[in-house]
C-alpha cells in the first residue's frame, strides 16, 4: 500500500517524531514522508522516502510565518510549495493520505493543502486520514474555528485518529463538538518509542562517571522556547547534592547566543548536548527528568517510568491540561514560574527523588501500532 503523509513542524519538533514513530509501524509499505520545516537533527529509516518542501516556520512573537529560505519571501515558498506538492500526489497516487493535526491545527497551511483535499475528493481509492494529539491549542474565536474544523473533516477526510489514552484524556476536552462530526473518530493510544534498556545502562554508565549516582536530565525539546527552565536546571545544579549529575539537552533550534550561555556553565556536574538521538533510552537512564509540559516528553517519560517535574508553556493551556491530566500518580509533577529560582528548583528535586511517585494505572502507549493498523484500514 502508498502511503503519503504530510507532516509540518513549526515551532517544536513533536509532531515530527511522533508521526515518525507511527511510520515505523508502517514498515513494509511504500511510505512517502512530506515536511516543510527547518531540518531535524534525525535518522529517518530508509524504507521511508523523504520529501521536503521549502521551508516555513513560525516567528518569535507566534504571530506568523518566515521563510527560512535565503532570498525567498514567505509568499514566494507558498507558491513553490503548493506547486510541488500538488505535483506529487498528483505523480504518485497514493492509497492513503495522512495528513498531521490539519484542519484542527495549522490553518496557515490551508494554502497547499486543501487544493490537494479537493482534488482527492474528485477520485475514488484514496482514504483521507487525520492525525491529532490529544489535546489542542485554544482559539480566540472557538466557535468559528470549530465550524471550521467539523466542515473541512466532513468534506475531505475518511477518518481521525486521536493518539491519546481515553481514560486519561479526551480531545472533547479543548474541542467540544467531535459529536458533529460524521467520520470515525478512533483512539489509538498514546504514541512513544520505548526505551532499549541496554542503552540505557550504558548511557547511564557513561554519564555518571567518577562520583556521581543520580542522573537528572533537563530538556526543552526543539529548543524554541524553554530556555528559562533550562537556565533554572543549571543554576539549580551546584545546589544538588554531591552525588548528581545533570544533564542539559538544549535542542536543535536553541538560540546560539542561549546555547553557548549555558555551555558555559559546563563542569563535572553539569554537561550540556544539542541533541540526543536516543533520547527515550536518555530520559530511561534518568533517575529525574525536568521539561516542558509538550506531548512527546512526557509519553517518553511515562514509557521510561521515570519521574518528571514538568514546566507548562504559559503561552496556552494545552500543557498545564496535560500536565493535570496525567496526574501525579503517574510520577509527573508541575513546575510553576516561582519554583525556578535555584533555591527552589534544587528542593522541588530533592523532593522528588526522595519520593519519585506511586505509579498508578499504565496508560495506553501503543498509539503507534495501532495508529498504523487503523491507518491499514483495521478499525477493530
Amino acid at each position: 500500500m502508498k502511503i503519503l503523509v504530510y507532516c509540518q513542524h513549526v515551532l517544536g519538533m513533536g509532531h515530527f517524531f511522533r508521526t515518525l514513530e507511527i511510520l515505523k509501524a508502517l514498515k513494509g509499505h511504500d511510505i512517502i514522508l512530506v515536511t516543510g520545516g527547518k531540518a531535524l537533527p534525525a535518522v529517518i529509516p530508509a524504507y521511508i522516502r523523504k520529501v521536503s518542501l521549502p521551508g516555513l516556520m513560525m516567528d518569535k512573537a507566534f504571530s506568523g510565518l518566515y521563510s527560512p529560505v535565503p532570498g525567498k519571501n514567505v509568499n514566494q515558498i507558498k507558491g513553490l510549495r503548493k506547486k510541488a506538492l500538488m505535483e506529487l500526489v498528483q505523480a504518485e497516487q497514493p492509497d492513503v493520505f495522512v495528513v498531521e493535526l490539519y484542519p484542527f491545527g495549522r490553518k496557515a497551511f490551508s494554502f497547499e493543502l486543501e487544493p490537494v483535499l479537493e482534488r482527492l475528493a474528485k477520485r475514488s481509492g484514496c482514504r483521507v486520514v487525520c492525525s491529532v494529539r490529544d489535546l489542542l491549542v485554544e482559539k480566540k474565536d472557538t466557535a468559528a474555528y470549530e465550524a471550521r474544523v467539523v466542515d473541512r473533516l466532513n468534506r475531505y477526510f475518511n477518518l481521525v485518529l486521536i493518539h491519546s489514552d481515553p481514560n486519561l484524556i479526551c480531545l472533547d476536552q479543548t474541542f467540544s463538538r467531535l459529536d458533529a462530526i460524521r467520520i470515525p473518530i478512533a483512539y489509538t493510544g498514546f504514541v512513544t518509542p520505548f526505551p532499549d534498556r541496554v542503552r540505557a545502562h550504558a548511557i547511564r554508565k557513561k554519564l555518571l562517571k567518577g562520583d556521581a549516582d543520580t542522573l537528572i536530565v533537563a530538556g526543552a525539546g526543539s529548543g524554541s522556547v524553554g530556555q528559562r527552565l533550562l537556565r533554572a536546571a543549571a543554576a539549580a545544579s551546584p545546589r544538588l547534592d554531591s552525588g548528581s549529575k545533570t544533564i542539559l539537552v538544549t535542542g536543535p533550534y536553541m538560540e546560539k547566543e542561549i546555547r553557548k550561555e549555558l555551555a558555559n556553565q559546563s563542569s563535572t556536574a553539569l554537561r550540556v548536548f544539542r541533541f540526543f538521538q536516543h533520547f527515550v533510552d536518555l530520559l530511561a537512564a534518568a533517575d529525574l527528568v525536568l521539561s516542558m509540559g509538550g506531548y512527546n516528553t512526557l509519553m517518553n517519560c511515562l514509557a521510561a517510568q521515570t519521574p518528571c517535574l514538568a514546566l507548562p508553556f504559559d503561552q496556552n493551556r494545552e500543557q498545564g491540561l496535560r500536565i493535570r491530566s496525567l496526574g501525579t500518580s503517574l510520577g509527573i509533577q508541575r513546575l510553576g514560574p516561582r519554583d525556578l529560582s535555584p533555591d527552589r528548583l534544587a528542593r522541588r528535586i530533592k523532593k522528588m527523588l526522595a519520593h519519585p511517585h506511586t505509579q498508578g494505572n499504565r496508560p495506553d502507549l501503543d498509539g503507534a501500532a495501532r495508529a498504523a493498523r487503523m491507518i491499514l484500514g483495521d478499525l477493530s
